[in-house]
């Protein structure tokens, strides 16, 4: 399929159009914001579901807090600000109040990463797995694209229990359009096979690998992709199973190499299955302002950054 053909659609496009599908079925569903809703894009379900909907202006904290209450009087709250400020400013919060009587509350994060562009450091969130990651309970998730983000919004719906996602603003490739995908919570999905090296990426970092295994299987590389789209609980079996197999792991992510998705693999693998492991992501430094996919170049996040990166690596 050439390039320009591929169809994009941003993460928070899918998520905002998954809340309205979801409350046409399930009247207990209701969305919080925090005068964000046009950019998380809960404004799709605000325009169908005004009176379901919940402006809690910019007071995240307070957010959080009403969520809590909302999820014990028989509501499923999805909670929505940006990244930075869901998981960010509201920590104490969603630890003390959501986390730790684990409560039924789904928070919807968006504008994660540095592809969040020209907003800049401020807004770039790169921390947020790992702020999620450490709360005891939560689930943790950031889908690959479209129809992998819609279907994590029903999962989390379907599931009693905290939970953290994390929606993107740049629009991405379609990937998983094909009749054999099934989307289950702390499984991931082998989309490429291969012998010499694993890739295991999520979010908007899997499109890009699959374009780097590409490139690597042309210089006689075969790298096996593994789209983990839940980091918490962690699909360590299928991990596990591939660094035995290739001896050699590459985690990619939109995120601080610090405690994301890359030290959830290496904390598993330290402990089941030791291999040389290269963590691709943000090298702890914060974002800065740009356009998101000048951003992703710059900071080896494309399908050429990993594509170098893994093959100075293997």
């Amino acid at each position: 399929m050439a390039e320009n053909t591929v169809k994009k659609i941003a993460t928070r496009e899918s998520y905002g159009n998954s809340l309205k599908e979801l409350a046409e079925e399930f009247p207990n569903l209701v969305v919080l914001d925090a005068d964000l809703a046009a950019a998380t894009k809960t404004g799709i379900f605000r325009k169908a579901y005004p009176d379901r909907h919940i402006d809690c202006g910019i007071a995240e904290s307070n957010m959080m807090g009403v969520a809590a209450g909302l999820s014990l009087v028989g509501k499923i709250p999805f909670v929505s600000s940006f990244a930075m400020f869901a998981a960010g400013r509201a920590f104490e919060q969603v630890r003390n109040s959501i986390g730790y009587p684990h409560l039924n509350v789904k928070i919807g994060a968006t504008h994660g990463g540095i592809s969040v562009g020209e907003d800049g450091a401020t807004h770039q969130c790169c921390e947020d797995f790992a702020l999620m990651r450490v709360v005891p309970g939560m689930v943790v998730m950031s889908p690959a694209d479209d129809i992998e983000a819609k279907a994590m919004v029903k999962a989390a719906y379907e599931y009693e229990g905290p939970v953290y996602m994390r929606f993107g603003r740049l629009a991405v490739p379609v990937i998983n359009d094909n009749p054999d995908y099934k989307f289950e919570m702390g499984k991931g999905i082998v989309l490429r096979e291969g012998k010499d090296v694993t890739i295991v990426a999520n979010g908007l970092c899997v499109a890009a690998s699959l374009e780097a295994a590409e490139k690597l299987a042309a210089d006689g590389i075969e790298a096996k992709v593994i789209n983990i789209h839940t980091i918490k609980p962690l699909d360590e079996d299928l991990i596990v199973a591939a660094a035995k197999e290739t001896g050699k792991v590459v985690t990619v992510e939109e995120h601080s190499i610090i405690g994301g998705l890359g030290g959830a693999v290496c904390e598993c693998l330290a402990e089941k299955a030791p291999v040389p492991v290269k963590r691709i992501g943000v090298n702890d430094r914060f974002g800065e302002s740009g356009p998101a996919v000048a951003l992703l170049e710059k900071y080896g996040l494309d399908g050429e950054g990993i594509y170098k990166q893994v093959k100075e690596f293997v």
